[in-house]
């Protein structure tokens, strides 16, 4: 199986990237400003949840929109790629229904296209870091195994919701309500470690992976402190078992899926 996946990722990655980017030009091409609402979208959630969480909570978080934004970039990534996957299959039904192409590039293409949004996101996130004069250190650097681990897990998980969905109508029902939930458990507009404690809190932030990315992403680029390595090794591993998973599910069903549609 992981042979085989590997093969086909390389017969069609170009197929996913050329693909990400019609989609790009096609999303901003009937639109006044372009690709400027790629930047103005996170920016107007961040002003609206730093207005909640400074003027209405009177929050105290050190360097609160920075916080907020980073938190944000990394959930829209997140849950847009997992909301997306559960209709993914039915919404390019005159694609798979004609041409074979494995399921999970489906996933792969609107990683990358949510991926763009996300590096645009975080070339704000410097420039206010910059404006706030937040100290850098070298602390930043682990951001790169998030980033990957934040990929990995929300690629695992898309290739399941992915494959479930074609069989279960009501899943986009159900993914909506969960990520709602866990948007409001993964302290985005909140500090978990100054709003909890105890078993809650560990759960929270250990046991979610959106939330203990989002601490850990703010851990080593707000605070220049190390995030939790051996939680970050633990979701690691889980996230590549989930992606095989997902790929074995895909494998073994996807001849089904055009029959089921």
């Amino acid at each position: 199986m992981i042979v085989r996946f590997v093969n086909d990722m390389k017969k069609y990655f170009s197929y996913a990237k050329y693909s990400a980017r019609s989609d790009l030009k096609s999303e901003v091409a009937s639109s006044y400003l372009n690709w400027l609402w790629w930047i103005l979208d996170p920016v107007m959630f961040m002003m609206v949840y730093t207005f909640i969480a400074v003027i209405v909570f009177k929050s105290k978080v050190q360097y609160f929109p920075v916080f907020v934004f980073i938190g944000l970039t990394l959930w829209n990534f997140f849950s847009k790629n997992i909301q997306g996957s559960v209709k993914m299959v039915r919404q390019n039904s005159s694609i798979v229904s004609k041409v074979y192409i494995p399921k999970y590039i489906l996933v792969l293409q609107k990683m990358l296209v949510n991926g763009f949004k996300m590096m645009v996101s975080f070339v704000l996130v410097v420039i206010m870091m910059a404006l706030y004069r937040v100290p850098v250190t070298l602390k930043v650097l682990y951001m790169i195994p998030i980033f990957a681990l934040l990929v990995i897990t929300t690629f695992g998980i898309s290739c399941i919701v992915l494959h479930f969905g074609v069989f279960v109508d009501d899943l986009f029902n159900v993914v909506q309500i969960l990520l709602r939930l866990i948007f409001y458990m993964s302290g985005i507009f909140y500090s978990i470690d100054d709003r909890l404690e105890g078993p809650l809190r560990s759960v929270l932030l250990y046991c979610n992976p959106a939330s203990m990315l989002i601490k850990s992403a703010r851990d080593c680029m707000l605070y220049s402190s190390t995030p939790n390595l051996k939680m970050l090794g633990i979701w690691g591993a889980a996230s590549v078992v989930m992606c095989l998973i997902g790929i074995k599910l895909i494998y073994s069903y996807e001849n089904s899926y055009v029959k089921v549609m």
